[in-house]
């Protein structure tokens, strides 16, 4: 009996781990997800900006959320929301040019006109529009290190339930 509650579960693993994207096959873009392709065209953040958010530099999306809690004066509010405006805006143009040349990609195999010399400029366009995305966000969040005060980004820290210490930077100097 124990042998067969063992050899079940060894069975669906083998099963599963031998066709991880069975079912992805239909999706128009195969590289993509429907959520991953809506997340771009909503210039949603994606965990892009995580170095900044998690290392004590906020997100003017939380910031906003959070304008009450954070005692935001109307300059603090009005400088966060157009940093949040100029970051969605261009996280939507970027993540629209993402999904156009992901499809661009997926046409290339599913026509059988992928080829060695075609592909680094292709998966090259997609890199370098991903890190333009990525930049975008991360800049977001350094234009709120400038318009935050220490509290208040400590206090943004705590309502987002990071633990204390966790994002200081290291200290430099002589000892």
């Amino acid at each position: 009996m124990s042998a067969v509650l063992v050899a079940i579960p060894l069975l669906v693993w083998s099963q599963t781990s031998r066709t991880p994207y069975a079912g992805q096959e239909s999706r128009p873009i195969k590289s993509l997800s429907d959520t991953e392709v809506q997340a771009y065209l909503d210039g949603r953040g994606m965990g892009l900006a995580l170095p900044a958010e998690l290392n004590g530099y906020p997100g003017p999306s939380h910031v906003l959320e959070l304008a009450a809690e954070l005692h935001l004066s109307e300059a603090q509010r009005m400088e966060t929301q157009k940093a949040f405006t100029q970051m969605h805006a261009e996280a939507i143009r970027l993540g629209k040019l993402i999904v156009e040349k992901e499809a661009e990609l997926n046409r290339l195999f599913a026509q059988g006109k992928a080829q060695a010399d075609n592909l680094p400029l292709k998966v090259g366009e997609i890199a370098r529009l991903q890190g333009e995305l990525r930049v975008a966000h991360l800049r977001a969040h350094l234009e709120m290190k400038r318009v935050l005060t220490e509290d208040q980004i400590r206090r943004y820290n705590e309502l987002r339930g990071y633990r204390e210490g966790s994002h200081q930077r290291p200290q430099h100097g002589h000892e």
